[in-house]
């Protein structure tokens, strides 16, 4: 295993994952409530608009979106 930085919180680590240990709960329900908001709120939602509405930042919204977390985009 190569030794990595957590695309979410920073911090160094050893795994095949793009986040660390910490962060992958945090990641997994992030993904969750985005995915149930996208369901129930108007189509043609902006990334400024999800994460307003989420609570979610920017910068994670755009990670899901290029790492195909997010299945109704």
């Amino acid at each position: 295993m190569e030794l990595k930085r957590c695309a979410r919180c920073g911090c160094f680590f050893a795994s095949s994952n793009d986040v660390c240990c910490n962060c992958e709960a945090k990641d997994k329900q992030d993904i969750y409530n985005l995915n149930s908001y996208i369901v129930t709120s108007p189509t043609g939602n902006s990334i400024e608009s999800l994460s307003f509405g989420t609570g979610i930042s920017v910068k994670n919204i755009s990670r899901f979106i290029q790492n195909n977390y997010i299945s109704n985009i």
